[in-house]
């Protein structure tokens, strides 16, 4: 039982990181879009 108690805790937290580099990736594209958008208005 612990062994599966810590390999879900593992999962989620792996999860987690996983989510946050994508949302980092996300900001990243976003901001370039924006720069683009300014780019182009001048």
């Amino acid at each position: 039982m612990l062994l599966i108690s810590t390999f879900a805790t593992l999962s989620i937290l792996g999860g987690c990181a996983t989510v946050e580099g994508l949302g980092e990736d996300v900001q990243s594209a976003g901001e370039g879009i924006e720069d683009a958008a300014q780019d182009a208005s001048n």
